[in-house]
């Protein structure tokens, strides 16, 4: 998947307005901003080529609870479309990817967030680093 990949520094959280617990990949259009929060397998978030089928792990947290994008440092990419669960994963390892290449190290976390912008849905992926 051809992907810009960037650095973003949110110097404040993002907030959402809690919602009801959904499954994270059967967004539909007009459901509204979403956030999910993935705690990535303790085996595979540190590895350059991650098992996908096991990268996600558990969700933290969902509209379920008032959900936050904290303040730091991510790596972040978005695609103007709503994406398969099997994107969204590779989307996932290739941030993951590009943290290891340049050295950084990527938090066990992982955030997707869905929105409606420009008159289109929008996939966004943030992972938190750490530069070394």
């Amino acid at each position: 998947m051809e992907t810009d990949i960037t650095r973003l520094s949110l110097l404040s959280p993002l907030y959402f307005v809690p919602g009801q617990l959904n499954e994270p990949f059967n967004y539909r259009e007009g459901s509204g901003e979403k956030l999910f929060c993935f705690d990535l397998d303790e085996e595979q978030y540190l590895l350059f080529e991650p098992d996908k089928e096991k990268l996600l792990g558990k969700i933290s947290f969902s509209g379920e609870t008032p959900p936050e994008l904290p303040m730091g440092k991510y790596l972040f990419a978005q695609k103007r479309e709503i994406l398969s669960r099997k994107a969204i994963i590779d989307l996932a390892a290739e941030i993951q990817q590009e943290a290891l290449w340049q050295r950084f190290l990527p938090a066990k976390k992982l955030y997707l967030r869905y929105l409606y912008e420009d008159s289109q849905c929008v996939t966004q992926l943030f992972r938190p680093y750490n530069e070394n």
